[in-house]
């Protein structure tokens, strides 16, 4: 009866948790962030391109050639859901709420500890960092999604040895090479794990058992290699034929080209890494302008967490002549997948290249707080040891018996809990109001764009509409950029719509006043 009582409890708050992370994703999701960012407008061109041709790309070349996964998505939602932001959006925040979800059970299975999981989902469920990121079209938000699933998957393999696990975390992995730039490092953080645990076989286990365990783990690995390259191909074979399309506009501003690489890359890591506790990201987009990533309760007990993740591989370093696999995973995923952001040479630090960590990071406030929250029961409980009682009836499924426990261990447990949730009303208040209702986020996500498209829209049908784009930018079909956002709200991308819409645009340095026809509405985009 206590184990199923125990496993109800896991349950249920495991479902608040997910509520939690369901609500800060999805809720006004059609108002924050307000407007409609260029980048993410030119998604949605490319996805209503694919919705309504069926035509779904490995990679959009106009699209400053990015990957076509999180956009063929796109295009699905498009089509079930209409040509509006919300459809854009929802991908993303669904890939943010599976993220949540992936790191409770990576977070369980690591420790085998349901209460640090919990806390683990809960601070990523909450943190501005990746609620921002879970509600902005951008195709980044899947890297940290395929991360945290690859690992759950390849640890559980090192654990289980069935090969459908080994085939379920190279297939995830390969499939987070075609989300983002940053992700295509955290294949070594992979075979980082799979080195230390080789060692750590080697150290444990006597000649025979293990022979058997290299084995069945060689057989693993073959496995997930080869759903890893089979995921992975056409990827590869794209790159052969566009080699420069591996590292993106990344490798044009890393620090290998600038006169100083060395000095430049010791500047980048410590930005990096302070970003979490002193200085954040300065781009609206990304974060509340030059405020630490972490909240700073979350950002002392990140720093604790990685303290006692290294000092935990000192500990076993000495005691077991290997190192800890568990926290092998943990600090490889950190650094390693922090060197895309520690090489970069542009806009550090820099939120968006340092995502596919997110959930690591709030691995490691979450055993911060675990470790605190230990502490403050066993504080408790020695000074007060009496129990606390509530009838079995009123646990739904059981009856007869009281459940006990520590008057210390409620109090602490109580604290944990009021603790927890003045972190989730902060985090609220701070995307949704402070964040999210300021001009500053709406200047940074255009919505003058969007009020300007709104205008077009309300132009009677058959008038002739000029648009006149004076912003710069890359150009897309010979327009600049930013007239993708209105070409997404005003659904004119192609020449096909814009002739049907009687839509013409136009480059500012080739506009002549007096040119238009007479009765044409002229729109400017500046």
């Amino acid at each position: 009866m206590r184990f199923l009582s125990h496993h109800r409890t896991e349950a249920l708050v495991l479902l608040v948790v997910m509520a939690v992370a369901v609500g800060f994703r999805f809720w006004a999701l059609d108002r924050v962030p307000p407007g409609l960012y260029p980048d993410e407008a030119m998604n949605g061109n490319d996805a209503v391109a694919a919705a309504e041709s069926g035509e779904y790309r490995m990679f959009y070349p106009d699209n400053n050639g990015r990957e076509g996964l999180f956009i063929n998505l796109q295009s699905l939602a498009v089509r079930w859901f209409g040509p509006e932001p919300g459809s854009l959006r929802g991908v993303s925040a669904l890939m943010g709420v599976l993220t949540v979800l992936g790191t409770y059970l990576l977070t369980r299975r690591l420790f085998n500890n349901w209460g640090l999981a919990a806390l683990a989902a809960f601070l990523l469920a909450v943190g501005f960092w990746h609620v921002n990121f879970s509600r902005i079209g951008f195709r980044a938000v899947m890297s940290p999604m395929f991360a945290v699933w690859s690992f759950y998957y390849l640890y559980t393999a090192l654990q289980t040895n069935r090969l459908w696990h080994w085939g379920v975390a190279g297939a995830l992995m390969g499939l987070g090479m075609h989300t983002y730039i940053a992700f295509r490092i955290l294949p070594v953080a992979a075979l980082f794990l799979l080195v230390v645990y080789w060692h750590a076989v080697r150290k444990d286990f006597a000649h025979g058992r293990y022979r058997f365990t290299r084995q069945q783990v060689a057989s693993g690995v073959a496995m997930g290699v080869a759903a890893f390259i089979i995921t992975v191909l056409p990827l590869a074979w794209y790159f052969t034929s566009n080699p420069g399309t591996f590292t993106g506009r990344a490798g044009q501003v890393s620090v290998f080209a600038s006169d100083e690489p060395l000095r430049d890359a010791a500047v980048n890591v410590v930005r990096t890494l302070g970003m979490f506790v002193y200085r954040g990201d300065l781009n609206w987009r990304h974060n509340l302008s030059g405020e630490p990533l972490l909240f700073w309760p979350v950002a002392a007990l990140f720093a604790v967490g990685l303290a006692r993740s290294l000092l935990k591989v000192g500990r076993v370093l000495r005691t077991h002549g290997h190192f800890s696999s568990v926290h092998a995973l943990l600090l490889g995923w950190f650094f390693i997948g922090l060197i895309p952001a520690f090489v970069s040479n542009e806009g550090i630090p820099h939120a968006l290249r340092a995502l596919p960590v997110a959930p690591v990071v709030y691995i490691f406030a979450a055993e911060g707080l675990w470790w605190l929250y230990i502490l403050v029961r066993r504080a408790y409980e020695a000074r007060d040891a009496r129990l606390v009682c509530i009838p079995d009836y009123l646990v739904p499924g059981t009856h007869g018996h009281d459940r006990c426990t520590s008057r210390g261990r409620s109090v602490a447990l109580f604290t944990l809990c009021v603790v927890l949730a003045a972190l989730a009303v902060r985090d609220a208040r701070t995307y949704f109001v402070t964040w999210g209702a300021s001009a500053s986020a709406a200047s940074a996500f255009n919505q003058d764009y969007v009020e300007l498209a709104s205008r077009i829209n309300a132009v009677p049908a058959g008038t002739p509409v000029l648009v006149v784009v004076q912003a710069g930018g890359v150009h897309v079909n010979g327009i600049p950029m930013p007239a993708q956002t209105v070409m997404f709200m005003t659904d004119t991308a192609t020449a096909e719509k814009q002739r049907a819409r009687n839509v013409r645009y136009v480059r500012g340095d080739e506009f002549r006043p007096g040119s238009a026809a007479r009765g044409t509405e002229i729109f400017y985009i500046r």
